[in-house]
């Protein structure tokens, strides 16, 4: 067998997506974690995303995009990340023959949300997102959005329905969060669990302390 086809599903890209909603912390952290874990990962970020960064973080990058998005993640540039343009429909992730470990969303705009339910293609991350629930692997859309609309309510049911998974940035409170970081850290580990990443980032409904838990506290 060739080494392409024993590559094991923990080997494979990931696939994160940054859209314009509020909450882009959420994706940041989690591109953060995969990257500190070395898992390598292909990423998505529309305009959008990029004004939400501008108005949430006082992060504007100039044309060395992943330099600078890799220091504002104080990480360094041998870590395992491809950036896409969303206008390269020529991209590795726009084919369903490139195999990935999956697609996170994180966060989800509502208007990414409808383009995905309508199974449009507008940019490369509806591409991506329409590949992966065509080939039967796991995507999860992040919808940080308060209240929803009727329209967006039956969005979610397609994607649902679609085998999609669809989640709200709702942070927990039963770990005793003491800071803001705790509450991204809960939300971004409940999303690494849907795709099977083992993480400590959060203290677990009637569980012990776990010592990677309590490691990364220490920090």
């Amino acid at each position: 067998m060739g080494q392409d086809q024993d590559k094991k599903a923990d080997d494979l890209p990931f696939v994160v997506a940054i859209t314009g909603a509020s909450g882009a912390i959420y994706g940041m952290r989690l591109l953060q974690y995969l990257l500190e874990s070395s898992q390598p990962v292909d990423l998505l970020m529309s305009k959008a995303a990029l004004r939400v960064v501008k108005e949430e973080h006082d992060l504007v990058f100039g044309e060395d995009f992943k330099g600078e998005l890799l220091k504002y993640l104080k990480l360094p540039d041998t870590v395992p990340l491809r950036t896409h343009s969303l206008t390269d429909y020529g991209a590795s992730v726009a084919s369903g023959s490139y195999r990935t470990r999956g697609m996170a969303v994180v966060p989800c705009s509502l208007g990414t949300l409808g383009a995905i339910a309508s199974g449009l293609t507008e940019n490369l991350i509806h591409r991506a997102a329409a590949v992966t629930l065509k080939e039967r692997r796991t995507l999860l859309i992040l919808v940080r959005e308060m209240p929803f609309g009727l329209i967006q309510l039956r969005n979610m049911v397609t994607v649902s329905e679609a085998g999609g998974v669809v989640a709200c940035a709702s942070p927990g409170f039963y770990h005793h969060p003491q800071t803001v970081d705790d509450q991204i850290d809960f939300v971004v580990g409940r999303v690494l669990d849907q795709f099977g990443f083992d993480n400590g980032l959060f203290k677990r409904w009637k569980e012990e302390s776990r010592p990677i838990y309590q490691a990364l506290k220490s920090k």
